[in-house]
């Protein structure tokens, strides 16, 4: 329970960043209104998904979106710019709390606690590798558009931190795993971790802010620490579910 706990912690933070880089300056009550439904709708995910009532996420979700078209429609004629927030919160919903929440399922499944270190491993290293290969042999640019300091040597040295952490992990404590698709899962985390890093630099170019918060002094925010993870998450779920212990 007290993963689910922090994790719920978590959500809340990332999703106030979250609306103040897509809201800009926007403070209105019609914004700070979708806010709140949207730390309601997070939290609930979460927990239902810790309780394993999975049958009533999607309903959650298809509730937040009615809810926010309620909230919309009265105001659309003064401020047809709540079109844009509704979507924005949504794809927040989306984005932020059902990511998180297979934190929660790779934790409550079988042998949840070296799943998600694993993960946690592959993620962190993976980003780490990135930035020291990069820093010190980068010369090709990754994506100059969305990120203009990530190369194309950087990635690769995230990827084959990721793999090399990741087959160490595995050999110790997930022995009877087969290496071809353990290799193939490390390697899928590693990638889809680094699009979750270009996607929230998206998000922060697009509206011209450099981290998504202040709470980690030189680190930038929550979000810019789980940025990656939240893409890796469902990925790993999916591993660990179907193909290499199913």
């Amino acid at each position: 329970m007290w993963l689910a706990v922090v994790i719920n912690a978590i959500c809340i933070m990332a999703l106030w960043e979250y609306f103040r880089i897509v809201l800009d300056k926007d403070r209105s009550t019609a914004a700070l209104s979708f806010q709140i439904l949207a730390f309601v709708t997070g939290s609930a995910v979460i927990w239902s998904v810790y309780f394993q009532v999975f049958d009533i996420v999607l309903g959650i979700l298809i509730l937040n979106i009615v809810i926010s078209a309620l909230i919309s429609l009265p105001r659309f004629k003064s401020d047809s710019s709540v079109l844009g927030i509704v979507f924005k919160q949504v794809v927040g919903v989306i984005y932020i709390p059902l990511f998180l929440s297979y934190l929660v399922l790779i934790r409550n499944g079988n042998d949840g606690v070296p799943w998600l270190f694993l993960l946690l491993i592959l993620v962190f290293l993976g980003d780490t590798g990135a930035y020291y290969v990069g820093s010190y042999f980068g010369r090709h640019k990754l994506c100059p558009a969305v990120s203009p300091n990530k190369t194309i040597e950087g990635s690769v040295g995230g990827l084959a931190a990721s793999l090399g952490a990741g087959a160490v992990f595995k050999h110790f404590f997930l022995p009877l795993s087969p290496w071809g698709l353990s290799l193939l899962f490390f390697l899928s985390v590693s990638i889809v971790s680094q699009v979750g890093d270009l996607f929230e630099s998206q998000l922060k170019r697009a509206h011209k802010i450099k981290d998504s918060g202040v709470l980690l002094p030189g680190h930038g925010g929550v979000l810019d620490r789980i940025d990656a993870l939240l893409f890796a998450a469902p990925v790993a779920y999916f591993f660990k579910e179907y193909l290499l212990t199913g």
